[in-house]
């Protein structure tokens, strides 16, 4: 079983399934944001959340210790994030694309050309720009009222309060940041040359 791909070729492969899997981990995963609210941590992404208030059946509140997604779309508390889920998940879409076919690439010999992987590296460069943008647009969702709740009541946008960036805000920009610059400029190198058909 042949490879499609240069020696530099499978690194790029590799390279391009850990900035996906990155990627798509840290957006998935509600730890973007960390707080309090009555006594209890709490944590946010952009469409999930972990510990909730919610009523008693004797009108009180409690907050609920588990973590889970918004009920619908339109229940993420801000626009941006509304935004911003849709953006980066769709730049982690295309990043977890290029991955499996960059991996199919190290075991199927002619699937992947020196053209084919320079269109993938432009398709790694818009993803990671798609995932840059979305953490760019997680900060304007700050000044929400479930945000402020959270970080002591002096949140606004791109100032946190209380609250403090968490691991996962960090990881999916990172894995961004590391497909466009290093996976992009691999991918020039990575295909080899189309061999001459016969006929």
């Amino acid at each position: 079983m042949g490879s499609s791909l240069t020696p530099l070729g499978a690194l790029w492969a590799v390279l391009s399934f850990i900035t996906a899997a990155t990627s798509s981990t840290s957006f998935f995963m509600p730890y973007w944001l960390f707080g309090t609210q009555m006594g209890k941590p709490v944590s946010f992404s952009t469409f999930r959340r972990c510990t909730y208030p919610a009523q008693t059946e004797e009108k009180g509140v409690v907050m609920v210790e588990e973590c889970g997604r918004y009920a619908s779309f339109s229940a993420i508390p801000s626009l941006s994030w509304q935004i911003c889920t849709v953006v980066t998940g769709t730049g982690c879409a295309l990043l977890l694309m290029v991955a499996m076919a960059a991996t199919l690439g190290c075991c199927m010999e002619d699937l992947i050309s020196r053209m084919t992987a320079c269109c993938m590296g432009a398709a790694q460069f818009v993803g990671g720009l798609l995932i840059g943008s979305g953490c760019a647009l997680y900060p304007l969702g700050w000044n929400s009222p479930e945000i402020k709740q959270t970080c002591g009541n002096a949140s606004n946008q791109f100032h946190l309060g209380t609250c403090q960036l968490g691991w996962a805000y960090y990881c999916t920009g990172g894995g961004a940041a590391a497909a466009m610059l290093i996976c992009t400029w691999l991918s020039c190198f990575a295909g080899r040359n189309s061999k001459p058909s016969c006929y």
